[in-house]
């Protein structure tokens, strides 16, 4: 249990620090699109949490980065609406014999379709609307709509690479 808790504050911090120090300066297609990496830590968090305790890890996380990227409110909200989507989405998704306790998931313990199917919605969910609250107006929705579409292909590539990266690891440790 202590060494599931280290895990996911080690998982934050990281994907935090690579978050504002690295991908928030990247410039790719001009701006066009934005990697929001940090929402592995959502994704990655056991499956047994509370609906509560979810939530409140979503507020917790959105804000942090509200705060490094003076952006009020909005990384918060679309970080709450990712983790209420997932909260309904495990459900959906969940085997008939339902979950083992204690299982993230990710990509080596849950298979490749599972995932995704699991990351695609909830990353496509937050960068939505995270770049519709942005913008606050409909007038340019579909330049919006596609802005947020790449930039969910360009995390969705790199929720992939980092759970590639990091599942030997995994492995090993079982």
């Amino acid at each position: 249990m202590i060494g599931t808790v280290l895990a996911n504050i080690l998982r934050f911090v990281v994907l935090i620090l690579i978050q504002v120090l690295v991908l928030d300066h990247l410039d790719v297609a001009n701006g066009f699109m934005v990697p929001y990496l940090y929402v592995l830590f959502l994704l990655m968090l056991p499956i047994e949490l509370p609906a509560w305790a979810q939530l409140s890890i979503g507020a917790l996380t959105g804000i942090t980065m509200d705060f490094f990227s003076s952006t009020p409110g909005m990384h918060m909200s679309a970080c709450v609406l990712l983790m209420f989507t997932r909260i309904h989405l495990l459900r959906l998704l969940s085997p008939r014999e339902g979950y083992e306790f204690g299982t993230r998931p990710t990509l080596p313990t849950m298979g490749f379709a599972w995932y995704i199917t699991y990351a695609g919605i909830l990353i496509v969910v937050h960068h939505l609307w995270l770049f519709i609250v942005e913008l606050h107006r409909f007038d340019g929705f579909f330049l919006t709509f596609f802005r947020a579409l790449l930039s969910a292909v360009f995390t969705f590539a790199l929720c992939l690479l980092a759970q590639f990266l990091t599942s030997s690891a995994d492995r090993e440790r079982r």
